[in-house]
């Protein structure tokens, strides 16, 4: 009887990868221990790494973070294909669609904090969106809208100072 192997070759990008999504994975699990001030309003502090990738490396490194970060996660705290899921899944996505255009703006104007907040707006209504379309498919979830922004702007905010800080340790001015 033969065996065969599978041999996986990787690259140093691979690893980058990797560790980055260790990274996010471990803030994303940290932030689950903790309750949430109302249910579905969290920090997302895994946010900060996507930022900082996005702005070190590249947009496909800092979504293959994202979204490596949503599965690995997801599995870990056991909530994998469950509406979680979905909705983890759908803010994922619909930030990851914001930042594709938000980085062709002018970068004098749009930087970090600008992104981040832009990023967890539209991580919020692609959550609320599915919460309408699927969850609760009624008219009242527009209810929540206020609620969920305000939330968005103050997580994104400093979520965006933070990584804003993490790029620029010295604090000089950007060129």
């Amino acid at each position: 009887m033969t065996r065969s192997t599978i041999e996986i070759t990787t690259t140093p990008d691979d690893h980058k990868v990797a560790r980055l999504a260790a990274l996010a994975i471990g803030l994303h699990l940290a932030e689950a221990v903790f309750p949430s001030p109302l249910p579905g309003v969290k920090p997302g502090i895994a946010n900060i790494v996507t930022l900082y990738v996005l702005y070190r490396f590249d947009f496909a490194t800092a979504a293959w973070v994202s979204i490596l970060r949503v599965l690995a996660s997801s599995l870990l705290l056991g909530n994998f294909l469950s509406p979680a899921f979905a909705l983890s899944l759908s803010g994922t996505l619909a930030s990851l669609a914001m930042l594709t255009l938000a980085m062709r703006l002018p970068q004098r104007y749009f930087g970090p904090v600008s992104l981040s907040v832009l990023a967890a707006f539209a991580h919020i209504a692609g959550q609320l969106l599915v919460v309408r379309l699927w969850l609760i498919p009624h008219a009242g979830v527009a209810y929540l809208i206020p609620i969920f922004a305000a939330a968005a702007l103050f997580f994104g905010t400093i979520n965006g100072m933070i990584a804003a800080r993490l790029l620029n340790p010295a604090g000089e001015p950007h060129a």
